[in-house]
């Protein structure tokens, strides 16, 4: 069962309504160890200073910030708790906005905000104000130390908060050297080519339970064949087939689209829950699913 991370309060003009913070995902990554080839013993990494080959304590150990080339300054950890924001137990809304005014690359980690002991209803109220008024809060909260800009947003019957990346950690499309498609010009019927294309791939709606992480799942059917002792025979790599022209490469990816149905699913009743819209919430266990990983 997920566990807290977080507890304070949603705090705008004089209002705070309690709640606890959930990660609203868990990552599926399967982990390798290092081991020595020879006889399998798991690697240990050690810390050794290149001057003396001596191996480094870690009460020795000192944060450095490289200004130039082998050049640092050294920040203590007094120095750095100093500058740590004020600890508060608050998520302080500064306004609210339009969520199609914020690009997706703003969006960090998901999160779910769920009501705090005896705030069932003053988080039921404003889950239904920001509903009805289709806006998205705009907030900072700092969460071990660090302040965090957040966006958070109804979602169904609870409120879901995404940390944000700052301007300045978003990279300016204009600041590459490249500037795509300044000196190509397109044809009236490429442009329809591949709108035909795109209008063939479309589907009703967007269904995560569509999708999975096949490469995962492929590395876990690996590991456990080689567990139980079956050889494995490597395939050879499929090299992409080269297309003649951008013409003939739409054409025939029509083509294929046609032929497979459009990628298009018969449209049915289904229920469907609010991780579903997602927010990287619960999902049917299978048995791949499941399976237990190993850990680093």
């Amino acid at each position: 069962m997920p566990r807290s991370i977080w507890t304070g309060a949603i705090s705008f003009g004089l209002v705070n309504v309690p709640v606890k913070l959930y990660s609203a995902v868990s990552k599926k990554t399967v982990r390798f160890h290092q081991l020595h080839e020879k006889d399998g013993i798991r690697i240990q990494q050690k810390r050794v200073c290149p001057a003396d080959g001596e191996e480094v304590p870690w009460d020795d150990i000192v944060k450095g910030y490289e200004i130039s080339p082998d050049q640092y300054v050294v920040v203590t950890p007094e120095e750095l708790e100093a500058l740590d924001p004020k600890k508060t137990k608050s998520i302080d809304i500064e306004e609210f906005v339009d969520l199609e005014d914020i690009d997706p690359l703003y969006y960090d980690h998901p999160y779910y905000l769920l009501p705090g002991q005896g705030a069932a209803k003053p988080y039921k109220l404003l889950v239904e104000a920001m509903t009805d008024a289709g806006k998205v809060a705009i907030a900072r909260v700092v969460i071990r130390t660090k302040e965090q800009l957040v966006a958070i947003r109804p979602l169904g019957e609870v409120l879901a908060m995404a940390t944000m990346n700052f301007a300045d950690e978003v990279v300016d499309p204009g600041s590459f050297d490249e500037t795509p498609g300044e000196d190509v010009d397109t044809k009236k019927r490429e442009v329809d080519m591949a709108r035909q294309l795109i209008d063939s791939l479309t589907a009703e709606e967007f269904d995560p339970e569509k999708y999975r992480d096949t490469y995962r799942d492929a590395v876990l059917d690996l590991i456990e064949k080689k567990a139980e002792g079956e050889e494995i025979v490597l395939q050879p790599v499929e090299e992409p087939e080269k297309v003649p022209d951008l013409m003939a490469a739409l054409e025939a990816s029509l083509a294929a689209a046609k032929k497979d149905g459009g990628g298009k699913e018969t449209s049915r009743p289904r229920k469907r829950s609010t991780a579903s819209n997602g927010a990287g919430g619960r999902k049917k266990s299978s048995g791949r699913g499941s399976r237990s990983k190993t850990k680093s």
